[in-house]
């Protein structure tokens, strides 16, 4: 089969961002969330964890430290005590507490809205600061990659293989083949196609709108 060009696999992932538009539209945060500071904690917390488990978590945890103010006054075994139920809930626990003090501390109880200067908050990475910037703030930074868009990425082809287990060259190879203006829906739509469609076992192929240009199709 002849290598595809760069030209082609350009076209065929603007393709693939056009079809899961239409299929799926705008896609809200599956992540329950009312301000900035909920969403930074929120997207924290996701790590290693399913969104279905973190929102369980997440209301009495607002309830009883709804600010950055009263998280930095908090003990990481407070949190620790609300968030048990969740993967690496220790560490999550003392980078909440880290983080809410940075932002009282640092940036006058406000989460910035910047990528560098989120990514200095303890616990929050490249990932998490494109989702806040994203969603809380429309500023579209570069994608984030969770395991639904690594998975679609490299099913589809656009991004080596070679690149798989590190997301972030994941991240760099689908901002070299996307436009700009097709950033900002590519993690909510992709993630909703990863659960309801191309799942990590046994995708529905099948029917896929992205069936005849996925080179993946019937073969995972």
């Amino acid at each position: 089969m002849p290598r595809e060009t760069k030209k082609a696999k350009v076209e065929r992932a603007i393709e693939v961002c056009r079809r899961l538009d239409e299929k799926y539209g705008p896609v809200e945060c599956f992540l329950d969330h009312t301000d900035p500071f909920h969403l930074v904690i929120s997207v924290l917390l996701s790590a290693q964890t399913t969104d279905a488990q973190v929102n369980r978590v997440t209301p009495a945890l607002f309830v009883r430290f709804p600010t950055p103010e009263a998280m930095a006054a908090a003990t990481p075994v407070e949190i620790a005590q609300i968030i048990h139920s969740l993967g690496f809930y220790k560490t999550k626990a003392t980078h909440c507490v880290e983080a809410a003090q940075m932002i009282v501390s640092n940036f006058g109880g406000e989460v910035p809205h910047t990528m560098a200067e989120l990514t200095r908050l303890p616990g929050v990475g490249r990932k998490t600061a494109n989702i806040v910037l994203n969603v809380s703030f429309g500023i579209v930074e570069g994608i984030a990659v969770d395991t639904h868009v690594n998975r679609i990425a490299h099913r589809l082809g656009l991004s080596p293989k070679t690149h798989e287990k590190e997301p972030l060259k994941t991240e760099q190879d689908l901002l070299a083949l996307l436009p700009r203006e097709l950033w900002g829906p590519v993690n909510h739509q992709w993630i909703r196609h990863g659960r309801e469609t191309c799942h990590a076992r046994g995708p529905l192929c099948d029917g896929c709108v992205l069936e005849d240009i996925c080179p993946s199709a019937h073969r995972c």
